[in-house]
């Protein structure tokens, strides 16, 4: 998927990607929610017309952004508090936040709230983070049972696995969060420090676990090789800014 971090693929008109036969954009819910803001964007009319965009968009929850701000976040079992990294203000992420964020934004494919460890995490660690990102997917779709979208679409919720290089982590992972499924699933927290053998033999096992008849996504994965020996173990989505 090309990136539209802030609301636009730099240096590419939409035109040109509509031309190149670009069928998705991935937008990003921090930085869209930060700058400009996600109530400014639904006044516009929604993220497609923000962007000039007719075909489908992701958004991700926001939550690898807020993690990846290590010195600047606190992380609790109700969500995350953070700074921005322009001006330090102080903000609060909760699942029934970061889904209500990207309901506003309108996009077709929004992501469920995650915690994504470290490549390096030790096992409890990765642990925690699996038990948080199961009771943050209930969290994310009670939520959006509870509240009607704001545009004339359905909005399709991702769950996200999580498990690190664990595949006993993986494996449970998976399971719990099938069945919050029926769009597509996704996976997370690989190509962010483990070892790329490591990471292929995770993603071969998450071929095994995941749903044949929906959409792979794996996340923060996009170097042409990469792609490759990933769709050969059945994924179909990527992203990644090189």
């Amino acid at each position: 998927m090309p990136i539209g971090t802030q609301g636009a693929v730099k240096t590419i008109d939409p035109e040109v990607l509509t031309h190149l036969d670009t069928q998705i954009i991935l937008g990003n819910t921090y930085h869209l929610y930060i700058r400009p803001g996600h109530e400014l964007i639904h006044r516009a009319g929604g993220l497609h017309s923000f962007m000039n965009w007719d075909n489908s968009i992701l958004t991700d929850s926001g939550g690898f952004q807020v993690f990846s701000l290590a010195k600047l976040n606190k992380i609790s079992d109700e969500g995350v508090e953070f700074q921005s990294h322009l001006d330090g203000s102080r903000h609060f992420f909760t699942p029934e936040i970061s889904m209500d964020i990207q309901r506003h934004l309108g996009s077709d494919i929004i992501m469920a709230f995650d915690e994504c460890p470290p490549g390096q995490a030790d096992e409890k660690t990765v642990k925690r983070a699996v038990d948080r990102t199961t009771r943050w997917i209930e969290e994310c779709r009670a939520f959006l049972n509870e509240n009607e979208s704001l545009y004339d679409w359905t909005q399709m919720l991702f769950p996200i696995v999580q498990g690190g290089i664990f595949p006993n982590l993986r494996k449970e992972s998976a399971c719990s969060l099938i069945p919050y499924a029926d769009s597509g699933m996704a996976i997370g927290g690989l190509a962010v420090g483990e070892e790329k053998n490591v990471m292929f033999e995770t993603i071969h096992l998450m071929d095994s676990l995941l749903p044949k008849d929906q959409p792979r996504y794996l996340m923060g994965v996009g170097r042409p090789t990469d792609l490759v020996k990933s769709v050969q173990s059945g994924i179909d989505m990527f992203d990644c800014v090189l």
